[in-house]
């Protein structure tokens, strides 16, 4: 079978690495694709946001399954349109994919089908929102309604804070994605990311993960779209997964299916581990970057072959559950100077004796044969180990192997279980 895989970022490179191993993949394209995807697929330049010319390239190809990475595309109906051309697609439609695209939909579906998550209101007037701002607390979560490419959500610790944040949205600070705002209590607890598979009927496990997002040590300075993840999260046991699944993943399969949106594609659900029990946070409709780098390095099996069945209307009944090893595996981005605020592009990379570390370019680029940075997260350093702790020295060593002088990196990520590791609790 041939297939094209949306997306240009790191999640998409260890993407493309797992389905070109995959018996069912005769020939992978990846649209736009960068550097590190164009070793394991043929990168090719596709106007997305057309998608009657993403339709043709694949009548043309013989593509008959479309793996769509980033969520803009599946929200904008990408996903719709070429199944209306006859393609098969991993990912969401449009009225399904509203789960990422818009926070209040979210919110008010777990109203209605009492799915755990924190207080809100949703408001699309300036005024209103400043007006219900004292009921909530300190601190408390500003979110813009709509995508803004991970960078919408304001943990406001002060009452001028919070309403900097609610007029910074309604102001265009956020662009459309601000004309309505989701104010919502502050959730205490540790942070996971739990990952489902779902054809639409069915949905099955695929692993969980620990994302970083400020961008220091320590968990210091403003939040970015993740600088680096381990999995699994042992903080996630068998009993909360289970948990998870029962109060929050399954309700929301049920109630989309019913609503006539069925949910075709992955569930990416941020939790928040409270006193309380597992709480949602958000969804998300595509794999989590960097914690799709964690997953893919210890899925074990044909991914070709899973991503097809959930493609497939009732297609998970029949296939094998996902395998995924009991090794850890830790990521650290290497960001460009700059971010998340504006990146220093065109900056040198050369790569030494990385070990048995695997690199993910996320915003690379050639420059006269020479490998550049051109983003604000250019690499995923990632490694396996036995231990969380295992995973992060090796995958230190190999950050340390990496010319990049433009560029930094957090020298923390893992650092809650490497921190229980050591005391043995």
């Amino acid at each position: 079978m041939n297939i094209l895989l949306i997306g240009s970022g790191g999640r998409e490179h260890a993407l493309a690495w797992r389905l070109s191993q995959s018996p069912s993949c005769e020939k992978l394209f990846a649209s736009p694709g960068n550097p590190g995807i164009a070793e394991c697929a043929e990168c090719v330049a596709i106007d997305l946001a057309d998608h009657g010319a993403v339709a043709a390239f694949c009548a043309e190809k013989g593509v008959g399954f479309v793996i769509v990475g980033p969520e803009a595309p599946l929200v904008e109906g990408l996903g719709d349109s070429l199944r209306a051309a006859g393609i098969k697609v991993f990912g969401p439609n449009a009225n399904a994919a509203i789960l990422e695209g818009s926070k209040g939909f979210v919110k008010d579906l777990c109203a209605r089908e009492d799915i755990p998550t924190a207080a809100y209101a949703r408001h699309n007037d300036k005024a209103a929102a400043l007006a219900d701002l004292p009921r909530f607390g300190l601190p408390v979560v500003i979110k813009a309604d709509g995508l803004a490419a991970g960078k919408g959500v304001i943990i406001a610790e002060t009452e001028s804070e919070a309403r900097e944040a609610i007029e910074h949205m309604f102001g265009g600070g956020f662009g459309d994605a601000g004309a309505e705002v989701v104010i919502e209590e502050f959730m205490t607890g540790e942070e996971v990311s739990f990952f489902a598979i779902s054809d639409g009927t069915n949905v099955v496990p695929f692993g969980s993960a620990q994302d970083h997002k400020r961008v220091g040590d320590g968990d210091t300075g403003p939040n970015t779209g993740g600088m680096g993840a381990y999995s699994p999260a042992p903080v996630f046991t068998t009993a909360l997964e289970a948990e998870v699944m029962e109060r929050i993943i399954q309700p929301t399969v049920r109630a989309m299916a019913r609503d006539g949106r069925p949910y075709s594609g992955v569930f990416f659900a941020g939790l928040m581990l409270t006193p309380q029990g597992p709480k949602l946070i958000e969804y998300n409709c595509r794999f989590g970057d960097p914690e799709c780098q964690v997953l893919m390095m210890r899925f074990q099996g044909d991914l070709v072959e899973l991503l097809l069945a959930a493609a497939t209307d009732g297609g998970l009944s029949k296939a094998a559950r996902p395998n995924l090893s009991d090794d850890y595996a830790l990521t650290v981005v290497m960001a460009a100077n700059g971010y998340p605020g504006t990146p220093e592009k065109g900056g040198t990379i050369a790569f030494k004796n990385v070990g048995a570390a695997r690199i993910f370019h996320a915003g690379t680029a050639m420059n006269d044969g020479q490998l550049v940075a051109n983003g604000g997260r250019v690499l995923n350093v990632t490694a396996i180990g036995a231990t969380v702790t295992e995973a992060q020295a090796s995958a230190y060593a190999a950050v340390d192997a990496i010319d990049f002088p433009t560029g930094f990196c957090r020298r923390d990520i893992g650092w809650r279980e490497v921190a229980r590791e050591k005391t043995g609790h």
